[in-house]
């Protein structure tokens, strides 16, 4: 993330000042454990809760299954509190004192990239499961989100056959949603559209009247949101209280991701299209029962299962496949055996961990939201990381350890 000078001592303060919250501990000495570190308070709690939840789910699903190596495998919690200071604080803490087998953990960017050294110092095997901008070349990292060679790659060329030719972005002010302006840039001009400008906005900015009034002047054919969290679900009150919704269309790389498309009202979410792996509506029997499982374990009137949830299940799974081939929960050998290519085959289709990047092939589908739902327009199979591909090489370069910025 990128954080001024006053942010960054801002944030410390905050942490300085918070008493270090309790862990939430399921686990049992004999159990496998592993380590949820999702933000369940702060600005990012609508992301993390649902995370959570699933791997809640996930757990219960394997320990029914008879478990692993004949444990049961149990979850250490904390919750970071959407702090940067008390991510790298927590993740130690599961690492050494907890001794978690593997950590699941991290939303936006920058508090992946405060996890994943902790993770790496300390041999503790880590899961990233959110989308993000792409680039993440690190043995000990496992990737399940898309990539914008995956999803911005589809969306674009979509919207701009669709809408028009000129785009203007409005996007979070950190690594993902500046880099994936980029992609954004790259895929519209290969499309023959343009990016009229673009817009950042801190995450807990909320006002966007000016904004919105420099996009009404500057007449795109559609608006382009990246935008993330909470504070940020303002910006589509605004635009259709201001009547925009209505006059110029939106796409989104991140819109349902919070259940934004549930917590506002139809007049307000109605048409913005988006493109992820997974949407609740998958019409094929894993991924009915898979919801049906869920609704059974949370209740009827879980508002939503979204994109986040879906990659998190997702990920537990593909870890518990690579523990019971590898036979141990030895850090290496799990990795080893993830890097046969293991597959689940779940609620958002078939996902495959590719060997040399540590990331997801996976299916993407497109659709619009139409009355708290999603409509799926269009689906593209087996979309494989691309662009992390064209810059990690796990197999011939095991011991790299960083986050590349992709050449856009």
């Amino acid at each position: 993330m990128s954080f001024t000078r006053r942010n960054a001592l801002k944030t410390l303060a905050g942490a300085a000042a918070l008493a270090a919250a309790p862990l939430t501990s399921l686990a049992k000495s004999d159990d496998i454990v592993i380590g949820s570190l999702h933000d369940l308070s702060g600005g990012l709690d609508i992301l993390g809760k649902p995370m959570q939840d699933a791997m809640l789910l996930a757990v219960q699903e394997i320990n029914d299954a008879g478990g692993l190596l004949g444990k049961k495998v149990s979850i250490a919690t904390m919750d970071p509190q959407s702090n940067m200071q008390l991510y790298a604080q927590y993740a130690q803490q599961m690492a050494l004192k907890d001794k978690v087998t593997a950590l699941f953990g991290g939303i936006t960017s920058a508090s992946r990239e405060v996890i994943r050294p902790v993770m790496k110092r300390f041999n503790t095997l880590y899961f990233y499961n959110t989308q993000y901008e792409g680039g993440v070349c690190d043995r000990n990292t496992f990737c399940t989100g898309q990539t914008p060679a995956q999803n911005v790659d589809k969306l674009i060329p979509y919207v701009t056959k669709r809408w028009g030719k000129k785009i203007y972005v409005v996007a979070a002010d950190y690594n993902y949603g500046q880099i994936t302006n980029d992609w954004i840039k790259k895929y519209a001009a290969q499309s023959g559209a343009t990016v009229l400008a673009s817009d950042f906005f801190p995450l807990d900015v909320n006002q966007f009247g000016p904004t919105i009034q420099k996009i009404q002047a500057a007449q795109p054919d559609m608006v382009i949101s990246v935008l993330v969290g909470g504070a940020h679900m303002a910006f589509y009150r605004q635009w259709a209280a201001a009547g925009m919704n209505k006059k110029i269309p939106m796409a989104s790389t991140t819109f349902n991701n919070g259940n934004e498309h549930i917590v506002l009202s139809p007049a307000e979410a109605d048409g913005i299209v988006t493109a992820f792996s997974y949407f609740e509506s998958i019409d094929t029997p894993v991924n009915k029962a898979f919801v049906e499982r869920w609704h059974k374990k949370f209740g009827a009137s879980y508002p939503y299962i979204g994109e986040l949830a879906a990659a998190t299940y997702q990920g537990v799974h593909l870890w518990a496949l690579g523990v019971k081939k590898a036979g141990s929960v030895d850090r290496l050998k799990t990795i080893q055996a993830l890097e046969t290519g293991i597959s689940f085959d779940g609620p958002s289709g078939k996902v495959t961990i590719d060997p040399a990047t540590h990331h997801c092939t996976l299916d993407i589908q497109i659709a619009e939201c139409q009355n708290k739902k999603w409509k799926i327009l269009e689906s593209f199979k087996q979309q494989k990381p691309v662009d992390t591909a064209a810059v990690c090489d796990l197999i011939k370069s095991p011991n790299e350890n960083k986050q590349f910025v992709i050449k856009v």
